[in-house]
């Protein structure tokens, strides 16, 4: 079983954010069986800006420097998803995690290609070869209940494998 968390890019305040959550439940990932596995837009030395400054560990780290991955699940791309969108003022509500998220950040991180940053992310859960779900950011944040919901369908993957003691 694997959680696999497409990142906007990895100049992305607001995927530090998510990576930075999704590493404090590593160990729990790990120790139920499930990979965690975070992807991003741009190229590996972005991503190892990431990994080295928040730190993110780089064996649970991809590139995704042309968006492969992004296209071929559909996930949003775009000025109005990205700017437009009423989710995008909940970044506002979240700042004291975003702060500390994004203490060490760079701009720097940003893909070279500047269009990327209108790519949106997303959550998958496969089981074996398949996925058990797919879910699409609504906006450029990791808004609290897109987080919760992938949180969600993760303790259930987690639930499945171990039972209804693991908390995550």
């Amino acid at each position: 079983m694997a959680v696999v968390a497409l990142l906007r890019h990895f100049g992305c305040p607001c995927c530090w954010e998510l990576a930075a959550t999704l590493k404090e439940s590593k160990g729990k990932f790990d120790s139920a069986g499930v990979k965690l596995i975070a992807v991003g837009v741009g190229t590996p030395d972005k991503a190892q800006l990431l990994a080295e400054r928040l730190p993110f560990p780089l064996d649970s780290l991809y590139a995704d420097p042309e968006r492969k991955a992004y296209d071929v699940l559909g996930l949003y791309y775009g000025l109005g998803r990205t700017f437009f969108n009423p989710a995008s003022t909940k970044v506002f509500s979240r700042g004291d995690a975003l702060k500390k998220a994004t203490k060490n950040y760079t701009i720097r991180a940003t893909p070279d290609d500047r269009s990327s940053v209108l790519q949106q992310g997303g959550m998958l859960y496969l089981k074996g070869s398949n996925y058990y779900t797919q879910e699409r950011m609504k906006g450029p944040v990791t808004t609290l209940p897109w987080m919760i919901s992938s949180i969600s369908a993760a303790k259930f993957l987690l639930h499945e494998a171990l039972g209804p003691s693991v908390v995550v």
